[in-house]
């Protein structure tokens, strides 16, 4: 097991407030060169340049799930005009590949037109790394790229999240963990004398030895509700760039109607002195930055699907069995009805809390296999709807919609 850490940036003013420039109404690609253009990026020249955006799941653009193609354009402008030598990389979601996740959000079109290596993190074996004063964990499953880069550039798009509160520059480096060693955080036990979640305690101690270089977040369609991929998309057209992740996050939380210290991993991260999330301690730029706040609505304390006769029985589950879940309810809810007996409640369960259910129920990803004997499973981590369709109906079933969002793309202001 080795030690490792992401070491200062260089983009960083020693001894003063953390910077957060925040820009807006001009669209993804020019909110983000706008506010590029106020931080000196000459530290990145002739350095190897990783940007890791949000690109973990099949999404199209336009629906906030992922970060912005035009957005990354920017960045990618920007730190190439710097003379860095730039690449992407991504470890999405079990179940994706990262290449056709590349190819869905858009990023693969922007890289091409701009000659940018793609790089698939979990080609590679990882790295294992020790975790210092780790709380819920005490190692991580690296991707090698992210020893190997001079600069890691943290991308996210603006997003609520339904385990974590929202997913912004911190959080969005969980994708730098090799494969399905990222499920593990949602599966960990409690941790002994503290009452958050244990997957917020992990995202700190993760935060401990993963705090991106630069932090550029695309705040120009957000996702509000049950994100982190079944939420509606929600035009803030806004950007923020900081050295210090903790307080992007803290501003952008303040945008979103939020306050940092009311996000656990956050507010754990910030109590251990990673960074600065208190917005008096926050130098913030321009002064009238508060002009794009635009309340974001929160995800539901529980998965809770109105639906008529549908019991929905959720223990211990992760966001992607959830986000399946929600979007097959919305998708084939109806269909459910056909399958089952008349009159009678169906109950579909999700989690790994469970100890029983009851005869006879949708039992939904791979940590409900212990109870597969007790009604209909369909295994997967997640599975995707069609697949859940299929078991039900006996029926093959494709649907071209699937790991898609259903949210309507909308149309670009013009400046």
């Amino acid at each position: 097991m080795e030690e490792f850490a992401l070491g200062p940036s260089p983009f960083r003013q020693a001894a003063s407030a953390p910077k957060v420039i925040v820009t807006g109404g001009k669209g993804p690609y020019d909110n983000i060169r706008n506010a590029l253009a106020k931080i000196d990026l000459s530290p990145a020249k002739g350095k190897r340049v990783l940007l890791k955006p949000n690109a973990g799941r099949i999404a199209v653009p336009g629906a906030a799930i992922t970060t912005h193609p035009q957005a990354l354009a920017a960045v990618i402008d920007a730190f190439a005009e710097a003379g860095a030598d730039v690449s992407i990389g991504e470890s999405p979601i079990s179940g994706v590949k990262t290449m056709e996740a590349f190819e869905t959000t858009g990023i693969a079109e922007v890289a091409k037109e701009r000659n940018i290596p793609l790089i698939d993190m979990d080609e590679r074996k990882a790295v294992k790394i020790k975790i210092p004063n780790g709380r819920a964990i005490n190692s991580l499953q690296l991707c090698p790229e992210i020893m190997e880069f001079d600069l890691i550039v943290s991308v996210p798009v603006i997003k609520m999240h339904m385990h974590t509160g929202v997913t912004l520059a911190v959080k969005n480096m969980k994708g730098c963990l090799w494969r399905r060693s990222k499920v593990l955080l949602h599966m960990l036990p409690p941790v002994e004398g503290v009452n958050e979640k244990p997957i917020n305690v992990a995202i700190a101690d993760m935060a401990g030895i993963l705090r991106p270089h630069l932090s550029v977040i695309d705040g120009y369609l957000a996702m509000e509700g049950l994100g982190p991929s079944a939420g509606k998309a929600r035009e803030m057209n806004v950007a923020l760039v900081s050295a210090d992740p903790f307080a992007a996050d803290a501003v952008a939380c303040q945008l979103m109607g939020l306050r940092a210290e009311d996000v656990p991993h956050l507010a754990i991260s910030g109590s251990r002195g990673f960074g600065e999330i208190l917005i008096p301690n926050i130098n913030i730029e321009p002064k009238d930055w508060r002009k794009w706040i635009t309340p974001l609505d929160n995800p539901p304390l529980n998965l809770s699907i109105v639906f008529p006769e549908v019991n929905i029985l959720d223990k211990n589950s992760c966001s992607a069995c959830q986000s399946t879940l929600l979007l097959f309810m919305k998708r084939y809810g109806k269909k459910l009805f056909d399958y089952f007996p008349a009159g009678e409640k169906i109950n579909v369960a999700i989690g790994k809390g469970h100890e029983s259910v009851p005869r006879g129920t949708l039992c939904i990803g791979n940590c409900m296999s212990k109870h597969k004997d007790s009604g209909i499973y369909v295994k997967g981590c997640p599975p995707v709807g069609s697949e859940i369709l299929c078991a039900i109906s006996g029926k093959p079933s494709i649907d071209v919609m699937d790991g898609h969002s259903e949210t309507p793309v909308p149309e670009e202001k013009k400046d």
